[in-house]
């Protein structure tokens, strides 16, 4: 019961965050058209297919061992799991649909049944998304879902920026198979 009650604050509170951002309909209209387009390709339902292959007896622990080692090397000077997926075709591919964005996306990683990264433009801060409202309402809650994260300014760029996540669909099954999260430039929309 204490999950659940958990659980539906965490999401009442993710709703009204992303009901408070002013270019909703506008990132809405967006995972409806150019992002539902590129997440139902082969390219990305392929990707993400071979690695539930791979994960689908992973348990929690096996998850956060990943995780723990994600992270570790996100800061040392070797990284052999973060190449991996950096340079895997699916992360090739979505480097080039950011690159080919015009800046309107600032990052693009994909998500697997568990909740980890199956590809990605960009290196991401841990491995495991599971545990994060990106993942949960929309791979948890089926097709055509769409979560809207909170403006934030990039430190760097001091651009407006929102994430867009959607979940992966299986075309032959119509069920989800895992999520994609963008990043967006709000100013280039």
């Amino acid at each position: 019961m204490k999950f659940l009650v958990s659980t539906f604050l965490t999401f009442a509170l993710s709703v009204s965050a992303a009901q408070s951002n002013e270019f909703r309909d506008e990132l809405v209209a967006l995972a409806n058209g150019q992002i539902a387009e590129i997440v139902s390709s082969s390219v990305v339902v392929d990707a993400v297919k071979a690695q539930n292959g791979v994960t689908a007896d992973y348990d929690q622990s096996k998850i956060d061992e990943l995780d723990t080692a994600w992270r570790s090397e996100t800061d040392a000077a070797d990284q052999p799991m973060i190449d991996a997926v950096l340079d895997n075709s699916l992360s090739m591919h979505l480097a080039e649909l950011q690159d080919g964005s015009d800046g309107l996306f600032t990052e693009i990683f994909v998500m697997d049944a568990k909740g980890l990264n199956v590809g990605q433009s960009d290196v991401t801060s841990d491995y495991w998304q599971g545990d994060e409202a990106k993942w949960q309402e929309t791979y948890l809650v089926g097709k055509g879902a769409v979560h809207i994260g909170d403006l934030e300014e990039d430190d760097s760029t001091q651009q407006l920026q929102s994430q867009v996540s959607v979940p992966v669909t299986d075309p032959a099954t119509g069920k989800n198979i895992g999520a994609v999260t963008f990043g967006v430039n709000v100013e280039g929309l």
